[in-house]
């Protein structure tokens, strides 16, 4: 099973990844992780992102799509895979398709700009440990302290509503006409975001049958 999951940013696609990678026994491929590999082991492709990174800039296409071709061209990767965060463009999926790499669907998990602002505006993390929570889905037991550590608890830029609705602008100009070009290509699975996270891998297993 090749995938990919796409939707606005905070629209759950990383927990929906991990999740459906356990249930099938296929690996995800994220952007930014298989990155931080190509250039830690030093790969030729990943030497060119190296220099862009480095430089502050972004990473071209093409460089994007030499490694993440280099990471699907691995053995774990022969049964299938989810990928996550990439294709972000029509550009990078026409590349991805130039380049010979098919998908068996495309979930896109629909889900209102103001749920996604509700949902990331009221993140709260622990910059010491790392855990998360939520003003009203999942509160620390004391109001802006960390359960786990006692630390007190912050609101990432990511997450603040400025940064959020400028990400949504992008998604919306960027990805989203990703919809209509795998509809074309008949792989389009279109789910409504549902009230829990297991709900929601329920639905997208059910659509994946």
């Amino acid at each position: 099973m090749k995938l990919i999951l796409l939707g606005a940013p905070g629209a759950g696609k990383g927990t929906q990844a991990d999740i459906i990678c356990n249930k099938l026994n296929i690996p995800t491929i994220s952007t930014g992780n298989i990155l931080r590999a190509a250039v830690a082991n030093g790969t030729p492709v990943g030497l060119r992102a190296k220099e862009y990174m480095d430089a502050g800039k972004l990473v071209p296409d093409e460089v994007i799509i030499g490694v993440i071709t280099e990471r699907l061209a691995q053995s774990d990767c022969q049964n299938g895979f989810i990928l996550d965060g990439v294709p972000r463009t029509i550009a990078q999926a026409e590349a991805l398709e130039a380049a010979g790499v098919k998908f068996d669907a495309v979930v896109s998990i629909e889900i209102s700009d103001e749920e996604i602002e509700k949902r990331m505006t009221g993140r709260r993390t622990c910059l010491k440990c790392g855990a998360t929570y939520h003003v009203v889905a999942a509160p620390p037991k004391v109001e802006g302290i960390c359960d786990k550590c006692g630390e007190a608890l912050q609101q990432r830029k990511d997450d603040k509503p400025e940064t959020v609705r400028a990400r949504l602008v992008t998604y919306h100009k960027e990805t989203e006409p990703l919809k209509e070009f795998y509809a074309k290509r008949g792989v389009l699975k279109s789910i409504e975001n549902q009230p829990t996270i297991e709900a929601t891998t329920k639905v997208i297993m059910e659509v994946l049958k």
